[in-house]
């Protein structure tokens, strides 16, 4: 003698897919977003390191370093902007 006994599990599964689905997708946008606030803080302190580093040692190399990161040409503007950020 079998017993079979029939289970409806296809709500339960698409409920089960569409919430993995989401939070799949919800870690997601935190890592990304946890990613990008990461890589501005790494650029904030990077910019107070070589100011720092510039205001001791008035090397090209540190003013290149520095120009590329804050998109600034100028040796004065860059003299000027971390005199601000260094205070």
């Amino acid at each position: 003698m079998k017993l079979e006994l029939k289970t409806d599990n296809g709500s339960l599964n698409s409920f089960s897919r569409f919430f993995k689905a989401i939070s799949i997708l919800a870690l997601i946008i935190i890592f990304c977003d946890v990613a990008i606030k990461l890589g501005i803080i790494s650029r904030h302190y990077q910019i107070l390191y070589n100011c720092r580093v510039l205001s001791v040692t008035k090397s090209k190399s540190n003013q290149k370093k520095l120009s590329k990161i804050i998109n600034i040409k100028s040796k004065q503007r860059i003299s000027e902007f971390c005199r601000v950020v260094v205070k």
